[in-house]
């Protein structure tokens, strides 16, 4: 019997161990989101509401720069698109989202 015994018992000590399970497991996932929310999504989220913002103010006469790089003046505004004067006699269409700031002179 004195074989038999620790074999009976070992799995019933097993089973009476706390498992730990639940919340405690999920725990540092949680936390690892919070922390990514306030480090990366937020922050991002608030450049871009900045950024649409200043793509709404935009009016005739105002100087922007692409994102591309491309300095100009915006001659005309339609509802999808300006139109970008980047030269004497030169204009551009652009979409709205392809102005990278705004140049205040």
């Amino acid at each position: 019997m004195s074989l038999i015994d620790p074999i009976i018992t070992l799995p019933i000590a097993q089973a009476a161990a706390p498992s730990g399970g639940g919340l405690s497991q999920f725990l540092p996932i949680i936390l690892l989101f919070v922390g990514m929310w306030f480090l990366i999504i937020a922050p991002q989220r608030k450049k871009q509401k900045a950024h649409d913002k200043m793509i709404t103010e935009l009016k005739t006469g105002d100087t922007v720069i692409t994102s591309g790089g491309i300095y100009g003046s915006i001659t005309n505004v339609k509802e999808d698109r300006f139109v970008i004067r980047v030269a004497d006699n030169v204009k551009i269409e652009l979409t709205k989202q392809s102005i990278g700031s705004k140049i205040d002179i």
